[in-house]
């Protein structure tokens, strides 16, 4: 039996402090937001921005017993929880929360590096946890403008930053975050229209 909303909000509250559960319920609403401007379901952006942070403050012990048990991409382990608690998140909201739904799945997993094809929903909670309301960064308003022209165009801004930021940090870059770069940027595509 699915949990009803008060009960999906208990269960996160538990597992995130003050802070992140302010953040993702922010990014719950610029889920809706961005949903019924781009006439996605409005459902499913509400739930998959409830939970994309889910797994954030899980150790990081956890993430790489799961990523051996569950036999999942062995690059992962070369990763940080920034990456982890997207791609590993999603499994522990559906063996935790008891979501089965494939698209909120998808969702989670690709909000931290995105995707070579995305759906709609996909493209929404990639681009609603970086201009949500409380973000506050360089480029934030630029952001928020590449959203509100399209979707496509806020996860080609969105994708392009992180990538920079990365390459500033001299930090190893999770390999699956290159391809969304080249399809979404370098290739320009629009798949997943």
């Amino acid at each position: 039996m699915p949990l009803t909303r008060a009960e999906l909000l208990t269960r996160i509250s538990e597992q995130l402090s003050a802070s992140r559960f302010a953040h993702v319920q922010r990014v719950e609403q610029t889920a809706i937001k961005l949903a019924k401007k781009y006439g996605a379901d409005v459902q499913r952006a509400s739930i998959a921005g409830l939970v994309h942070d889910y797994a954030k403050q899980r150790p990081d012990q956890e993430f790489k017993r799961i990523i051996r048990q569950q036999q999942l991409d062995p690059d992962l382990l070369t990763a940080n929880n920034g990456i982890w608690h997207g791609v590993v998140g999603a499994y522990l909201v559906e063996q935790e929360l008891g979501i089965h739904d494939t698209q909120i799945l998808n969702a989670v997993r690709r909000h931290t590096i995105g995707a070579v094809e995305m759906t709609a929903l996909d493209k929404i909670i990639f681009v609603a946890d970086f201009i949500e309301p409380g973000r506050d960064f360089p480029g934030i308003e630029q952001a928020r403008a590449a959203a509100n022209e399209s979707l496509d165009a806020g996860v080609r801004f969105e994708i392009s930053n992180t990538l920079k930021f990365l390459l500033a940090k001299q930090v190893n870059i999770y390999p699956k975050t290159i391809d969304t770069y080249n399809a979404w940027v370098a290739g320009k595509s629009s798949t997943g229209k």
